[in-house]
């Protein structure tokens, strides 16, 4: 298992349309991926403009094929005036349960 753990900051004022184009991509990397077995969306608690992602992958493969993918790159092109800070993404590993 491959795996990303991604947050988002959001600008103010854009968290609605940012939401909707995400849950677009999210809902095309777990239907139309077989290589993406999960893609959950998290909000933070104490800071609403802050959005999680916990993407899992078959491999790194499958995560680079994702990147390239219509679902995404559609999702990229129109949210990438809307970060307040730049993305954070951390590659991880499944340690339990292992997979």
């Amino acid at each position: 298992m491959f795996g990303v753990v991604v947050t988002n900051n959001i600008k103010p004022g854009f968290k609605d349309q940012f939401m909707r184009a995400l849950l677009d991509d999210a809902k095309g990397s777990a239907t139309k991926e077989p290589g993406c077995p999960r893609f959950d969306v998290l909000q933070d608690n104490s800071e609403a403009n802050r959005i999680y992602l916990m993407e899992e992958y078959k491999d790194e493969a499958a995560f680079e094929t994702h990147t390239k993918q219509p679902h995404f790159t559609q999702f990229f092109a129109a949210v990438k005036d809307w970060f307040a800070t730049p993305i954070e993404i951390r590659k991880v590993s499944a340690v339990y349960p292992k997979k």
